[in-house]
């Protein structure tokens, strides 16, 4: 027994490896009792006496018990720490409280496993409930779960092949999402009653209502247009500059302001302490659901969105502008490579007819497919 100078009272056995001295604790008394002690020491000279070197043994337990407690990661650890890994690397913030919001719902099948014990079974569980019903929503969370999973992997957290890959196994247990909804439309106003609606939609008021008007003159996504600022408005040029961050491709947009679209904009009021154009009342930036409100209270059948769908039938229907000057117009990404790789301009000339032309049309309501001026009246 070895007596500390603080009075404290340990158990130390004494031996020799290869006639090195060596001195080995074999715990505390009163817990280790003298018997335990015996055993131990006993059990620690059979293995020296064999040749092994139990200290050395007991460290390098030790240390293979400290790297398997840095690997002890859980799926909702690393789910965290993926997102705060490539969090930058996103457009906006909203991109990573997507990820957030879609992981979450994983937690409570997969959140407090070892991220090295996730399996089939368990990545299964969660996707199988919503695959048939939730299926675009499922497509994503499944290579959500596969991106958590590579990364650790390549940090060490876990080994072996990924169970929630597509092709080549889950593709093999779970139907192909194309065969099982086909993606929807944004419903959207025909060609002909856009006029009509546009009518009806000038003759209300409040911010929302002239958004959803700047959104039909521009052809623009709703999150472009509600994010507008003054600062992105040259006037005088008649052209409005979207920046890369703010477009879905991640490249800065020119997009031909029509004289109606000019109008609006100078009619609009600047509010103090917000460059927003559109502002919500506090300053900040409109909801979406405001732009779906006045289409609600409007009672129309059709989406904010949809109004791109109903800009894209009318070139197709009503004009012969070349269809990538409508393509353009839409900021539409180039898929051809090819056809990517040579295009260098932005046809904004040939665009800004286009929306000239566009303007004039939803100025002019339709009645038995033949447009007719504004003050028309029907019997």
């Amino acid at each position: 027994m070895q007596v500390q100078p603080s009075g404290a009272r340990s158990w130390v056995l004494r031996f020799s490896v290869a006639g090195k001295r060596r001195e080995m604790g074999l715990g505390g008394f009163p817990d280790v009792t003298l018997a335990d002690a015996r055993r131990r020491a006993r059990e620690e000279r059979e293995k020296a006496d064999k040749g092994a070197d139990p200290i050395a043994e007991r460290k390098a337990a030790a240390s293979v018990l400290r790297a398997e407690q840095a690997k002890a990661f859980t799926f909702k650890a690393s789910a965290l720490a993926y997102i705060e890994a490539h969090e930058s690397s996103w457009r906006n913030a909203k991109h990573g409280e997507q990820w957030r919001n879609t992981l979450a719902s994983t937690y409570p099948t997969l959140g407090a496993l070892q991220v090295r014990d996730v399996g089939l079974p368990h990545v299964m569980a969660v996707l199988e409930p919503i695959w048939k019903t939730k299926t675009e929503t499922a497509s994503r969370l499944r290579g959500r779960i596969e991106s958590v999973l590579d990364w650790a992997t390549a940090r060490g957290y876990r080994e072996g092949s990924n169970p929630a890959r597509w092709k080549g196994h889950l593709d093999q247990l779970l139907a192909a999402p194309g065969k099982i909804a086909k993606t929807g439309h944004h419903a959207a106003v025909p060609v002909g009653e856009i006029g009509a609606f546009m009518k009806c939609l000038r003759a209300r008021e409040g911010t929302g209502a002239r958004a959803l008007e700047f959104v039909i003159l521009t052809a623009a996504r709703s999150g472009e247009v509600r994010g507008a600022t003054w600062a992105e408005m040259d006037l005088d040029a008649a052209t409005w500059t979207v920046p890369g961050e703010r477009m879905k491709a991640g490249k800065e947009h020119r997009v031909p302001l029509s004289q109606a679209a000019l109008d609006l904009l100078r009619a609009l009021p600047r509010i103090a302490g917000s460059d927003l154009v559109f502002p919500a009342p506090r300053g900040r930036v409109l909801s979406d659901m405001t732009l779906v409100a006045v289409m609600r209270r409007m009672e129309v059948d059709a989406v904010p969105h949809g109004f791109r769908s109903t800009f894209r039938d009318w070139c197709s229907e009503r004009t012969n502008y070349p269809r990538e000057v409508a393509e353009m117009a839409l900021a539409h990404t180039i898929t051809d490579k090819v056809e990517a790789a040579y295009r260098r301009g932005d046809l904004f000339e040939k665009r800004r007819r286009l929306m000239t032309e566009w303007a004039a049309f939803v100025a002019k309501p339709e009645i038995k497919g033949e447009v007719v001026p504004l003050n028309a009246q029907r019997a």
